[in-house]
């Protein structure tokens, strides 16, 4: 793709109609030159898509021009802009693919005052098929505590990516020979549904309620190995009903949907940690499907276990949502209404 051409002059709400945020602090011009013009389509996104997204978060004017992008704002925010795109440009002279979502996860690092410049703050999980990069300064946070804690709850609402980095680690500790297996587990709660009167046998009446464990599984490993590991047992995926009275060794163990655990449920899994393994929980109190006046077990383990060391909570907000942002403004307009259980 050509890099695009120069779209006029250098001023704020020219370009794709985007005017800066209103701000005290002067507006200032700044230039970015990039050596390579080779790496400049990628850098810039199909159709520019990439200055369009910073000048959306940032609130500034971003134009492509020859070897150079030109920025036009607040001073801070012309800066923060200019280490993005330095980053995401290294990154590309590396090889790496550079998507909307790394553009938006360096932009979400350095407004936290963790310097993208360097990618100091970016966590990230590496798998045979795919580099997975933290894209909000909590999911950075959540990956530094899978790697260096044995037990860690990720705790926030859906689209956080909580599960879906669990599962990532999994795969790059089985790869690399720390773990000898990974165990997925969900526990098999009716939300408005009847297990009894679906078809089939067990495994078929639960797989609909593990289904986004193997989505994520296929995202971060070969297809087949995944199939391979599934066949000999490597990979596990089960009810959380099948883990009673097991000990878990030599396993990177992952219990998903765990507010939907009883008190019992949730110690019972917990007990389950063998030598040699790590185990995750994650969940979502905001959609527990419990009958009515039961109590999360997750809800309760959190509070009972927070201050025992060697175990690491993480929570998210809705602003760490990274699925797309109309999930983050669906979930904003629950809460503000007071419904913080949702379909």
């Amino acid at each position: 793709m050509p890099l695009t051409a120069f779209r006029g002059p250098s001023v704020p709400g020219a370009g794709r109609g985007k005017t800066p945020a209103a701000s005290a602090t002067p507006n200032r011009r700044v230039v970015v030159p990039f050596d390579d013009n080779r790496f400049l389509p990628k850098l810039l996104g199909e159709y520019d898509s990439h200055l369009a997204l910073i000048e959306e978060r940032l609130g500034i004017a971003a134009h492509a021009h020859g070897n150079v992008v030109v920025l036009s704002g607040s001073g801070p925010d012309c800066e923060l802009a200019r280490s993005v795109l330095e980053t995401a440009y290294a990154r590309i002279q590396k090889g790496e693919e550079i998507a909307s979502g790394d553009i938006d996860g360096l932009i979400r690092h350095a407004r936290q005052g963790e310097p993208a410049a360097q990618g100091h703050g970016q966590a990230q999980i590496s798998t045979r098929r795919k580099v997975v990069k933290a894209r909000t300064p909590a999911q950075s946070t959540y990956i530094r505590a899978l790697d260096k804690t044995d037990l860690v709850f990720g705790i926030g609402p859906a689209g956080t990516g909580k599960t879906y980095l669990a599962v990532a680690f999994a795969a790059h500790f089985l790869e690399r020979g720390l773990v000898e297996r990974i165990i997925l587990s969900r526990p098999a709660v009716e939300a408005g549904e009847r297990l009894g009167f679906l078809p089939g046998d067990m495994r078929e009446k639960v797989d609909p309620y593990l289904r986004p464990l193997y989505d994520a599984l296929y995202d971060v490993l070969p297809p087949e190995k995944v199939e391979r590991d599934l066949e000999t047992g490597v990979i596990e995926i089960a009810p959380l009903a099948f883990m009673r009275g097991r000990t878990l060794a030599n396993a990177f163990v992952i219990l998903d949907e765990a507010q939907n655990t009883t008190t019992m449920q949730m110690k019972m899994f917990l007990t389950r940690l063998g030598e040699n393994s790590k185990m995750v929980i994650t969940g979502d109190p905001s959609q527990i499907d419990l009958p009515s006046g039961q109590k999360s077990g997750l809800e309760e383990a959190v509070t009972l276990l927070k201050d025992v060391p060697g175990i690491d909570i993480v929570r998210f907000a809705n602003a760490d949502i990274v699925r797309r942002d109309l999930v983050r403004k669906i979930v904003d307009a629950y809460d503000k209404a007071g419904l913080g259980k949702f379909v």
